[in-house]
């Protein structure tokens, strides 16, 4: 009977021989450390989302992430505070001698030059939107409510440090930097206005 010759391959690793099927266990390890790697990563993430998704805005910070407002009952000449992420806004609707006010007004002579059409939407230059928060320290202007000072210029007036503001909610005079700010809004109908 004839002996069977064994025939040996080297092992790279080794750099001898080793005996059939070694290189199915240099495959196996490669699997458990991928597996072990992954399972790791997996785990990694399933830790980390509810910390991460703990940072995303609640349900009613974004209920108050924009508001849409009836304008349809404000006249010429009146405003309306309303509210936006817990913060003041008016609403005017600008007179036709406003609007000629704020338009005969040379922008190289604001602190913080604007047009009144730049801070309205064609069309609508009427309809003046702003937020009601002094760009100084954060008071609220008078002005929006029927019988309130509107100041020098016909617009707002900051009873904390005197900032006044013309009818484009421009600042004319006072500590103020900047004018009253313009939030992001559009026009759904002529009647309802959604800001934010």
């Amino acid at each position: 009977m004839a002996q069977e010759a064994i025939i040996e391959t080297p092992n790279p690793e080794t750099g001898g021989g080793a005996p059939d099927g070694a290189d199915d266990g240099v495959r196996r390890r490669d699997f458990i450390n991928i597996a072990a790697v992954s399972f790791a990563g997996i785990g990694g993430v399933a830790a980390l989302y509810p910390l991460i998704s703990q940072m995303a805005p609640s349900a009613d910070v974004l209920a108050e992430s924009s508001v849409e407002i009836d304008i349809a009952s404000i006249q010429p000449g009146q405003s309306i505070k309303a509210v936006f992420r817990k913060q003041p806004v008016f609403i005017r609707n600008l007179t036709p001698p406003e609007m000629a006010e704020a338009r005969k007004v040379s922008v190289d002579s604001l602190r913080d030059p604007e047009t009144l059409g730049q801070r309205t939407k064609p069309g609508k230059e009427n309809w003046l939107i702003t937020m009601g928060v002094c760009t100084h320290l954060g008071c609220v202007p008078l002005g929006a409510a029927a019988g309130e000072v509107k100041g020098e210029f016909g617009g707002y007036f900051c009873p904390c440090h005197g900032s006044h503001y013309d009818t484009a909610a421009r600042i004319r005079k006072g500590p103020a930097p900047t004018n009253l700010e313009v939030p992001e809004y559009v026009f759904n109908s002529d009647t309802v206005v959604k800001i934010g």
